[in-house]
């Protein structure tokens, strides 16, 4: 009964659930910064307090991911991802009886704690369930939930504001995660099966164990591209409904509305597109996916200072549907060399320590910085730096092919 686990039929299950999750994931977190100026304007915020509302909810995802993948590779991951989904889904309720900015606050950095809990354990817990050939592809389906429930997220979040009021929004999209938390918790978990060829005891202390991650240069090198990236795409997801509103003057219904088509077709056609090439390339070259995304955030680098810079709308809009495609393009590829490089005893920790990272130099400090730029400048002018970190991100992936085949190799044999 235990194979059963990594059958083909329960494999796609287990791929189908998580994905859901993941979606509801992204709709809970973007749904926030749909609603940016109905929150503004009814609690009288500067953009630098209203940029700390995300950048607090990074703060504390990213603080309680080392500890959450610790025990993730040495205790149940399914119960772990369950109880995560559970935590966010009520702290994201709790979220529409905010009476104020200080309880808003509050809420949104326990919704952190629930994202993390599922965020360190999923991406492994998804590999198992496929061959290492099929990775690429495999978890390119389960990002598609960072375009498609982004897009819900400013769907549901401009809609629902917008005729019912924010704290409505958050109310609604709390409920269902409570539902998927009891389907999470009775997955059959394939490293409980025996069937995981590098399965071995999970020996070791916290400290010792990330010591040895931190040894791994393709691993560094890979998350520093990966928190370039997050820096800039969390501050255009995060202020670019608001650029609408303010600059092209969009209400927030239709704003988002646009915004959301735009990130969830670019992010549905990058994320498929990059798992696919990267999987193709990765079968001649160790470096194959790394090279898609380095490629691919050198494209976007320029079309996103259009998008920002033009002064039509339908020129903006056009910019940004081809910025997200390359920037999501690099999607699946790069969170599958986590997984290549990374042996499988110490996966949680290594997409933990990742999510640290990426946050802590990504979206856990651009929407501050940039509403401080903004507050100075002018948002315009403030959005016009996330391009820079996006050509760094390219550069990263380049340098991380100088060491992936020996790390590739060394993370096999342990």
């Amino acid at each position: 009964m235990k194979n059963e686990n990594r059958s083909p039929t329960y494999s796609r299950y287990a791929l189908a659930l998580l994905l859901a999750v993941n979606l509801l994931n992204y709709i809970d977190r973007q749904i926030l910064y749909a609603v940016f100026p109905l929150i503004k304007a009814d609690f009288q915020l500067s953009d630098t307090a209203l940029g700390f509302l995300g950048s607090a909810f990074m703060v504390c995802y990213m603080c309680s991911a080392p500890l959450l993948g610790w025990l993730g590779d040495r205790g149940n991951r399914v119960r772990l991802a369950s109880c995560g989904v559970a935590v966010w889904s009520f702290a994201t309720a709790l979220s529409g009886f905010a009476p104020g900015y200080r309880s808003l606050l509050a809420a949104r950095t326990v919704v952190g704690i629930g994202e993390a809990s599922f965020g360190t354990v999923s991406p492994g817990l998804v590999a198992d369930f496929f061959s290492k050939e099929r990775r690429g592809r495999v978890l390119s389906y389960f990002y598609l939930a960072i375009p498609v429930g982004s897009a819900v997220g400013y769907l549901l979040g401009g809609q629902l504001g917008y005729h019912f009021g924010w704290k409505s929004a958050f109310l609604l999209v709390g409920a269902p995660g409570l539902l998927l938390a009891a389907a999470v918790w009775f997955l059959r978990d394939p490293r409980d099966s025996g069937t995981l060829q590098t399965e071995r005891p999970v020996t070791g202390s916290l400290a010792s164990g990330y010591r040895a991650l931190f040894r791994n240069r393709s691993f560094v090198v890979n998350t520093l591209a990966m928190a370039a990236m997050t820096f800039a795409m969390g501050g255009l997801a995060q202020w670019m409904p608001s650029f609408l509103f303010r600059v092209h003057h969009l209400d927030v219904a239709r704003g988002n509305t646009l915004f959301g088509a735009i990130t969830v077709l670019a992010g549905i056609t990058g994320t498929l597109a990059g798992g696919w090439l990267g999987d193709r390339l990765q079968k001649k070259t160790a470096k194959g996916y790394l090279l898609v995304s380095g490629w691919g955030f050198l494209a976007g680098t320029p079309i996103a200072v259009y998008a920002i810079a033009a002064d039509s709308l339908a020129g903006c809009l056009t910019a940004m549907f081809f910025a997200e495609f390359f920037l999501f393009f690099n999607t699946g590829p790069l969170n599958t060399v986590i997984v290549n490089v990374s042996p499988a005893s110490c996966r949680a920790m290594a997409f933990a320590v990742n999510i640290f990272f990426i946050h802590a130099l990504g979206d856990a400090v651009s929407p501050t910085i940039l509403g401080w730029f903004s507050d100075l400048w002018g948002l315009r002018s403030a959005l016009l730096a996330t391009p820079a970190t996006i050509a760094a991100a390219a550069g990263f992936c380049f340098l991380c092919t100088r060491f992936i085949r020996q790390d590739m190799e060394t993370a096999e044999n342990i």
